[in-house]
């Protein structure tokens, strides 16, 4: 059995359609726009079908497991650090595969500039896979797009989700990350910040370990993640405490303390500002 949605702790969010079309008529919104986005975890027989085309974009980042694509007749395999990207208009299809499912980031894209940046001359160019020199940093736009969204639909939450949108088509346009002899030494603090998520790492710290000075490295930082920081620990952070919410029955103390902070009534405003809702009401969301 084939199953389009319905996964274990996956986000979806669509919009209504009759807000799409308002939002290709504002200024802001009219050029580009993120009309479905989400997340799939260990998607096991996941797949779609699409005979009949659509008039969106499709784009598939695939971060974990593998699965397959056929686009326009031709079949492609798909793997962890892979992205889908699907003209509008171009049959389709696309599966998890069986004994190794994929995780799926995913959004549908729409706007009077999609031909322009995704066809045979375009910015982006026409390849339906192709391998990502930063993974990290795609994952960590399209995270902040289904978070944008996940907020709520108006009309500064769309835009954000757009600029997020921009963000990604213009890495996967640029082909390879910056490749200088420090991109290693960002690399190395990512790694370290993603171990070591329950600890307060200052930007001093960090760059003392780099053997760099702490304006340098926070510009470098910031220019090969797209993210200051701070910003990139607490993404970091809220990610955890999101899956510690959804599969363990923690406190929401407990959860703070696991990820960084020892003060609950601050981790739950910082969750808050995040998210838009509390870490409790995030907990009692139906998901899957």
């Amino acid at each position: 059995m084939v199953v389009e949605e319905g996964f274990p702790g996956q986000r979806l969010l669509v919009l209504p359609r009759p807000l799409v079309r308002t939002a290709l008529a504002r200024p802001g919104t009219r050029a580009l726009l993120v009309t479905d986005c989400g997340y799939f975890p260990r998607a096991r027989a996941h797949g779609i079908k699409r005979v009949e085309p659509i008039q969106q974009a499709v784009v598939l980042l695939c971060t974990d497991g593998s699965g397959w694509c056929s686009v326009d007749g031709v079949d492609h395999r798909v793997h962890a650090g892979q992205v889908v990207l699907v003209r509008p208009g171009v049959p389709h299809s696309y599966g998890s595969d069986q004994d190794n499912p994929w995780t799926l980031w995913w959004m549908h894209l729409d706007g009077a500039e999609l031909e322009d940046l995704l066809g045979p001359g375009g910015a982006v160019g026409p390849a339906p896979v192709r391998t990502l020199p930063d993974l990290y940093r795609a994952v960590a736009l399209l995270e902040e797009i289904v978070g944008q969204m996940e907020r709520d639909v108006s009309q500064t939450s769309l835009f954000a989700a757009t600029a997020g949108a921009w963000h990604f088509l213009a890495v996967l346009a640029s082909g390879t990350e910056a490749a200088g002899p420090r991109s290693g030494t960002i690399d190395r603090a990512k790694a370290y910040l993603q171990t070591h998520i329950a600890e307060r790492a200052s930007v001093a710290e960090l760059a003392a370990m780099a053997r760099l000075s702490p304006s340098h490295f926070a510009a470098l930082f910031r220019s090969q993640v797209g993210l200051p920081v701070l910003a990139y620990q607490t993404q970091l952070r809220m990610s955890r405490a999101r899956e510690l919410l959804d599969t363990t029955d923690l406190s929401v103390a407990g959860i703070a303390a696991a990820v960084g902070y020892p003060d609950a009534f601050y981790f739950s405003r910082q969750f808050r500002s995040v998210h838009g809702t509390t870490a409790l009401r995030y907990r009692a969301q139906s998901k899957g």
